[in-house]
């Protein structure tokens, strides 16, 4: 029987089918392998940017809201002369200094996270390809799966299983959700 299958299968031309799907899965599994990797470097770059970008953040906060706690003072009437000179200078410095330092900072590491996101347009094209292999690949088994099967077996609801899977199952009786539905449908078909 095996031997009459592997005749078959030869004679229809789906061995060398067979023979290019199973070269194509080591490319596929190293494509994903390229999508993981760079998919974890983004990550760490945005991890490693926020965790410098924050501290940078919560110091500016901290200063605006002693000096706003200080200006409070001025205008409740609190404070006097000498004390208002030390903060109006308190005050030109952070905004001439410290502000400017710290933001240009933050958005270096903001152009850091979006610079790590540049991996999207490579990991989608790569994506795409292995995608369009399982594709290929599922067609291919699922039209070898059909072509010997005994004719008996063969209806139009196993013909249409060459359609590809369904996206939306919304409304549909004819879609299998679980792997007994599949054991099911595949001992249907003698398999």
């Amino acid at each position: 029987m095996a031997r009459q299958l592997h005749d078959t299968l030869g004679a229809l031309g789906y061995d060398k089918i067979l023979e290019k799907s199973i070269s194509a899965i080591p490319d596929a599994k190293d494509r994903l392998a390229y999508i993981a990797n760079l998919t974890e470097q983004a990550a760490c770059k945005v991890l490693n940017a926020t965790d410098v970008a924050n501290p940078l953040q919560e110091e500016l906060e901290a200063g605006a809201v002693a000096l706003g706690a200080k200006w409070d003072a001025v205008f409740a009437n609190k404070m006097g002369v000498e004390d208002f000179k030390r903060l109006a200078t308190e005050t030109r410095g952070f905004l001439n200094n410290v502000v400017p330092q710290r933001t240009a900072a933050t958005r270096e590491q903001l152009m850091e996270i979006m610079m790590a996101q540049d991996f999207q347009d490579l990991t989608g094209q790569v994506i795409k390809k292995v995608v369009s292999l399982a594709h290929d690949l599922e067609s291919q088994l699922m039209s070898i799966l059909i072509e010997t099967m005994p004719g008996d077996k063969r209806t139009e609801s196993v013909n249409s299983l060459l359609n590809g899977p369904v996206i939306n199952a919304e409304g549909r009786t004819d879609v299998v959700g679980s792997q007994q539905q599949v054991d099911d449908l595949l001992d249907s078909l003698g398999f």
